[in-house]
């Protein structure tokens, strides 16, 4: 966890974002990440999921099951998701969602979207060409060689 602030507040210093994330496994360290969001103009540059893409890497999988992650704060919903699909097996984490509201990093709103119906979102979405691309689903499902994830 140490590690996880250290980089955290060496991001900042180089002007990214206050977070910090180590992937470790057993006792070695697989990958580490930072925020560089605005250095990078990339929304998804989390200090998670840049731990994660480079812990995928480095083992060559998608698949970071026997891996935990230390976190500087706990994840957004992002990160969140980007975690439980990597199966990490455990989540560390140092400040809470509510100290990073108290520095302008709120995703109360993210969370609040998720829990309404896709039509009472502030973000609009509408569904097109279902037929056309359930086509695709049903593709995949009856491939016999694929690498289920």
């Amino acid at each position: 966890m140490r590690k996880a602030i250290e980089l955290s507040a060496e991001n900042i210093r180089n002007g990214g974002g206050p977070f910090g994330a180590v992937i470790v496994r057993g006792d070695e360290i697989v990958a580490t990440g930072v925020n560089r969001v605005t250095c990078n103009c990339d929304p998804t540059a989390h200090a998670e999921v840049s731990a994660i893409r480079a812990a995928a890497a480095r083992l060559g999988t998608f698949d970071l099951s026997g891996c935990e992650i230390y976190t500087s704060c706990e994840p957004c919903p992002m990160c969140l998701g980007a975690i439980y699909w990597a199966h990490l097996d455990k989540i560390y984490y140092g400040n809470t969602k509510a100290d990073a509201k108290a520095i302008d990093f709120d995703d109360s709103f993210i969370y609040d979207e998720l829990a309404l119906k896709p039509e009472e979102r502030h973000l609009p979405s509408e569904q097109l060409l279902h037929d056309e691309a359930i086509k695709v689903f049903e593709e995949w499902r009856d491939k016999e060689d694929k690498v289920p994830y």
